[in-house]
């Protein structure tokens, strides 16, 4: 039995302060010890590799990739809830409450709902060491696997082939763009990276890859094991204009469509591979046409290039690595004309932070870097230091001469840069979950600004 001093009662940030506890390290990638706790556990979730599906078991779905994860989790569950089914996400980090990882019917869990399958790994795992990110998301799987769902939708939280999330077998594998990032446990290069990435893929199971130039380790893994590829540009493509836009796969096709109501430049490579593993997936979970519009038109994902009209106008992303960093920039520039713009940014110490700058340094005119709450993270000092070295180096010799000020916090950051700012400027919030969650505690920012009071 395990050494818990907590009740199988205890309120959820008992067992959430519980878990951070229990591993000397944060991130320590293997299936090992999370597939025993799991097969003690006695849970079932989805239908295992070698298995005809059973009824009533939920399809899985199972979504890796560098940037564009959480978008297209978001996407479709949208349309498979418009289609009538009932869902079930799984996704990290949170924003501000560890609830928004896992969504039921399109809305966070409630804690005293998680609180169970909390007491139910801990019980299971005996002496197992398991990480925070291993004991909970085998709570949440556990969650998920009690809730009676149609569908399934499991974000990968970092890699594929060793994440937790992989002791499931999924039904859809699907692969978003492929970048450099978390190099230290992924790999070196995109061929690396995009191997661990393939890891989630199933023999004789759709896989799809949304990246329109994947490595080519991916199909190569694919093949290997006989996965059911589906490619961008070959078995789905997409075109568009400025009003409206197509979809083709290899039987259907959607003619005239609104756009995804997610901005920014990536979402309809997004959108293909959404609507490619619902065609892959046809025969269990079938969905209109109307179903697909409705959902794409409605998605809702905070912190995605998410724009909050006012005064000046507020923009926050969770771009966290250069690759990220560049399409914000080209979302920033396809918004139209502001006079300046403001950027708060908070980061990981262990990303490319001056990959980031470069990207982003053209278009700021003040930089209002801070500190996160995480061991993790940068300093804000540290961050000034890196877009001061990055200007140094001249590659943003067309930039405007930005100012840069360190701050203690995203809030503070963001007050900072408001009274700064005059009405027609625009703020941008971006880099860590941290810094995007730092700023919506108290609710949308804009309420905050002094010339709305």
């Amino acid at each position: 039995m395990s050494s818990s001093p907590l009740s199988d009662h205890s309120p959820l940030a008992d067992w959430l302060a519980h878990c951070e506890r229990l591993h000397p390290v944060g991130i320590d990638l293997g299936l090992e010890r999370v597939s025993q706790v799991w097969q003690r556990m006695g849970v079932v979730l989805g239908t295992p590799l070698g298995q005809e599906s059973v009824d009533g078991a939920p399809v899985v779905f199972t979504v890796a990739g560098t940037n564009g994860k959480g978008s297209t989790c978001a996407m479709l569950e949208s349309i498979l809830l418009q289609a009538g089914f009932k869902v079930g996400v799984y996704g990290s980090p949170h924003l501000v409450h560890f609830e928004e990882r896992c969504r039921l019917m399109g809305v966070p869990c409630k804690a005293e709902d998680l609180v169970p399958h909390f007491a139910k790994v801990e019980h299971a795992r005996s002496q197992t060491g398991l990480t925070y990110f291993e004991f909970t998301t085998l709570a949440i799987l556990s969650l998920l696997a009690a809730s009676g769902l149609d569908a399934v939708i499991l974000e990968v939280g970092l890699g594929g082939r060793l994440d937790a999330v992989n002791i499931i077998d999924t039904d859809c594998a699907i692969v978003t763009s492929i970048d450099l990032d978390h190099m230290d446990y992924l790999g070196p290069d995109r061929e690396s990276i995009g191997r661990e990435k393939a890891g989630i893929m199933r023999a004789g199971r759709a896989a799809v890859v949304s990246d329109p130039q994947p490595p080519a380790s991916i199909a190569a893994h694919a093949e290997s094991i006989g996965a059911d590829l589906w490619l961008f540009g070959r078995d789905h493509n997409y075109a568009g204009d400025r009003q409206q836009w197509s979809w083709g796969g290899r039987s259907k096709r959607f003619n005239g469509m609104a756009y995804p109501s997610l901005r920014g430049a990536n979402q309809l490579l997004n959108a293909s591979g959404v609507l490619a593993a619902l065609e892959a997936m046809r025969h269990r979970l079938p969905v209109a046409a109307q179903a697909v519009r409705t959902g794409l038109a409605t998605v809702e994902l905070p912190g995605r290039f998410q724009i909050i009209p006012g005064q000046p106008t507020l923009i926050l992303d969770v771009a966290h690595n250069p690759h990220a960093a560049a399409t914000l920039a080209v979302n920033l520039d396809q918004m139209g004309y502001f006079p300046r713009t403001f950027a708060v940014w908070g980061a990981m110490a262990d990303k490319d932070a001056a990959g980031m700058v470069g990207k982003l340094l053209p278009m700021v005119d003040a930089w209002y870097c801070c500190d996160l709450p995480t061991p993790r993270a940068a300093t804000a000092a540290q961050l000034a230091d890196t877009i001061k070295q990055v200007r140094a180096a001249g590659s943003s010799l067309t930039a405007p001469a930005a100012t840069t000020f360190t701050h203690p916090d995203p809030m503070s950051a963001l007050k900072a840069a408001l009274a700064a700012a005059s009405p027609e400027d625009r703020i941008v919030v971006f880099g860590s979950f941290f810094t995007v969650g730092g700023v919506l505690h108290e609710g949308l920012p804009k309420l905050n600004a002094p010339h709305l009071k």
